[in-house]
């Protein structure tokens, strides 16, 4: 009987597996966005154990442990590593369905090189198994990297962050691999967040420049955007709940800012309005220094309140938003359009409701300036699994072109997440393959195959000129 992970492992058509074998598999890796810590490759870490470097933080995994009635003392509480392992393992079975069943079984296949199921049975085993390989001086931060053949990773940074683990990388003779910062304004553009003001203070003191007034604050973003600039930063990212598009001339961002930084209380209106200055701003910003904006779009964060309190962000609780944003997609890329200032963008959603609202506004702002400039993004989140990304796929060709398409990126904080990058390109294949099969598309292996290999690397290679 053939091990659940084969080399025909979701490729169901003859033309699938021409396409994945024969195109896609040797190709290198461009991940583009991912939450990896650069401290953690600059000092080549090694992890203790299996649970490490597979479940802590993994949010993914422990809301299917939470929805399974595990005891959060044995998620994310002081439950000893080898016990979280174990509740993991029991659970995996239950999680047939869910793409943590393929990424589970795909990691153990590529970094362990064993075709045993992991479920309560298998739990011992697979943990000495493991935790043995994960002793050989092969399984630190950077040779997972060189293994998984990835060519360029960048990271995700603060404006305010000091870039010192980049700089020691790039330094580091013995690793191959590219890594480069994000710059990520979220913190200065979020006006009603509580920590805002206490922000302010924290860039002024790294740029030297005191923010009195909202020109301040923009001096001072556009001073950190340079330093990255200067370690091989080409990539902006945001993370949005709703897009803004409220006009606002500079009078009245200034006036709003210093409302907030005088502790009173900022309505609705004026947030958006500070925030679509702001944005539109650093899009300007970007132009000019010819990086490419990311913008993740959707996400409802921190919903339970009472788990929030007690584990912070990221730990599990947040979900897809809903909201009107044709509008405001399309105006916002207007205005940085009128004065030719609109950046390389890429835009990403949490709600599949919005993939045609998405795929129509990137084909109205494409340009001369280069393929795809304006980029539908991969799914993102709850929807980089195999229908999500088939649905994302689909409505990008039905309404774009998927040749031009940047492809996939883990997202991740995982050092083992790179075989999600495997399971994309089988499921590209997979939608390409079942055109042929079809009558959809001819069976024109090169063609197709470049298509593939343009999809897989070449255009993230070519679209973020990351050197």
């Amino acid at each position: 009987m053939k091990p659940f992970i084969n080399e025909d492992f979701i490729l169901p058509t003859e033309a699938s597996r021409i396409l994945y074998h024969d195109y896609a598999k040797e190709m290198p890796i461009y991940d583009y966005h991912c939450h990896l810590s650069p401290k953690e490759i600059a000092e080549n870490k090694s992890f203790k154990n299996i649970t490490e470097i597979w479940l802590y933080g993994d949010h993914y995994k422990w809301r299917a442990m939470r929805s399974l009635g595990i005891s959060e003392e044995l998620i994310s509480g002081s439950g000893s590593d080898y016990d979280k392992f174990q509740r993991w393992a029991k659970a995996v079975p239950n999680t047939i369905g869910n793409p943590l069943y393929h990424w589970t079984h795909l990691e153990l296949k590529r970094y362990f090189n064993t075709d045993l199921l992991l479920n309560e049975d298998t739990a011992d085993e697979l943990w000495n198994h493991t935790n043995e390989m994960l002793q050989s001086p092969e399984f630190t931060a950077q040779k997972i990297i060189e293994k998984s053949n990835v060519k360029v990773i960048c990271t995700t940074d603060d404006p305010i962050d000091s870039l010192e683990y980049h700089k020691a990388i790039k330094e580091d003779v013995n690793f191959s691999t590219t890594v480069t910062p994000t710059f990520r304004p979220d913190k200065a553009v979020e006006i009603t967040r509580t920590e805002f003001n206490s922000y302010i203070e924290k860039l002024s003191e790294v740029t030297e420049i005191e923010i009195n007034k909202y020109e301040d604050l923009l001096a001072a973003i556009d001073n950190r955007a340079h330093y990255f600039h200067e370690l091989g930063c080409r990539v902006s990212d945001h993370g949005i709940q709703t897009l803004p598009f409220e006009p606002c001339t500079l009078e009245e961002a200034s006036r709003i800012f210093l409302k907030a930084r005088d502790g009173q209380t900022i309505s609705e209106l004026e947030e958006m309005k500070y925030k679509t200055h702001t944005l539109l701003f650093l899009g300007r910003l970007y132009s000019s220094l010819d990086w490419a904006m990311q913008l993740h779009i959707g996400a409802i964060r921190n919903n339970n309140e009472r788990m929030f309190a007690k584990l912070g962000p990221d730990t599990g609780f947040d979900s897809i938003h809903d909201f009107s944003l044709a509008k405001q997609l399309n105006g916002f890329f207007n205005e940085l359009d009128k004065s030719d200032e609109l950046p390389k963008t890429i835009i990403y959603t949490l709600n599949p409701v919005h993939n045609y609202v998405i795929a129509t506004a990137c084909g109205n702002f494409q340009s001369g300036a280069g393929k795809g400039k304006i980029q539908f993004g991969s799914g993102w989140w709850f929807v980089d699994q195999k229908e999500g990304m088939l649905q994302q796929m689909t409505d990008l060709s039905s309404l774009g072109l998927l040749s031009t398409f940047v492809g996939m990126l883990t997202d991740s904080r995982s050092f083992l997440s790179y075989t999600r990058h495997e399971y994309f390109r089988r499921v590209l294949c997979q939608l390409v393959g079942g055109w042929v099969e079809n009558g959809e598309a001819p069976a024109d292996y090169k063609l197709l195959g470049s298509m593939i290999q343009d999809i897989s690397y070449n255009n993230s290679n070519n679209y973020f000129q990351i050197k």
